[in-house]
């Protein structure tokens, strides 16, 4: 896989190129019970943290862009639609 990377694993045995969803789940494998509840807990986190940031720019585009749509002209332009 281009962009892959290469690890050395625990037996020794050099793996071949792999995706960064295949590194995660070999650790993920490797990786006692216990501290896998924090991993999950980090990856909520993270994705939580994306989405607020992807609703926080959208929040922003719609207040930057609210005086050109409530302006006489558009209403003219859409009334039809």
């Amino acid at each position: 896989m281009a962009g892959g990377l290469q690890i050395r694993t625990e037996d020794g045995i050099l793996t071949a190129q792999m995706s960064k969803k295949e590194l995660l789940l070999h650790e993920i494998e490797e990786t006692p019970e216990p501290l896998l509840d924090e991993v999950l807990d980090y990856l909520r986190f993270l994705k939580n943290k994306l989405a607020h940031e992807h609703l926080d720019a959208a929040i922003a585009s719609e207040s930057s862009l609210k005086k050109d749509w409530l302006r006489p002209e558009e209403d003219e332009a859409w009334k039809d639609l």
